[in-house]
């Protein structure tokens, strides 16, 4: 783990946070237009000593700004709960609201950029806003072996954050990149969105692939 970690900093942003005037700008409209949302930076949502972190990139506004559960509300969370509940890193049932009564196994998931970007496109002062509560997340976790990335800008903040040379683990889809000094892997998927989906660049058995490469690699408990 990288050496400048804070061990002041938080695993979780607070509530409100202001760093990012933009993304506060856009929480305060949302705020006002449904106050019965979470609008707020989303915390992650763990198991206890989880072996799998599982990066997206950002909340999305139906999604977990609305609901403040990783994933929960919108398509994407549809496929990854489903996903993790056949692959044994989920159990309950997937009802797309934070009191279902789903808990995770094994796993945590969290966001590269916490809180809701405009158009779904963080900045780079963002990501890198974000990326203090990462470290802090994988410090507090020394029982993570792997880590899934889903997308490109949750694989590079990642390697960004624990200061690893990005052009010497090419993101690519169903990759595995073994990260010397750190007792962890690397796994990267195509995001899972609706949009990748629909395009036929992800498909249901392209990503399950994914997490039959991670359950081969977490070892037995």
């Amino acid at each position: 783990m990288p050496a400048e970690i804070d061990k002041n900093i938080p695993t979780d942003p607070p509530l409100n946070c202001p760093v990012c005037p933009r993304l506060v700008a856009l929480r305060e409209e949302l705020k006002a237009a449904h106050p019965d949302w979470h609008n707020a930076p989303v915390p992650s949502f763990s198991a206890e000593n989880p072996r799998l972190l599982v990066i997206g990139l950002a909340p999305g506004m139906k999604g977990a700004n609305c609901t403040g559960r990783p994933f929960t509300g919108d398509f994407a969370g549809d496929l990854l709960y489903k996903t993790m509940l056949e692959f044994g890193f989920a159990e309950g049932t997937y009802q797309a609201r934070p009191d279902d009564g789903l808990v995770l196994k094994d796993a945590m998931i969290t966001n590269a950029v916490r809180c809701l970007p405009p158009q779904n496109k963080p900045t780079g002062p963002e990501i890198k806003a974000c990326r203090p509560y990462l470290l802090a997340t994988l410090s507090a976790n020394p029982s993570i072996q792997a880590v899934l990335a889903l997308g490109r800008i949750a694989h590079e903040t990642f390697l960004t954050a624990l200061d690893l040379r990005r052009a010497a683990y090419p993101f690519a889809h169903c990759a595995e990149h073994r990260l010397p000094g750190h007792d962890m892997s690397l796994f990267d998927s195509y995001h899972c969105s609706r949009y990748n989906t629909n395009t036929g660049r992800l498909t249901e058995d392209m990503f399950r692939a994914v997490f039959e490469k991670i359950r081969d690699h977490i070892s037995p408990e």
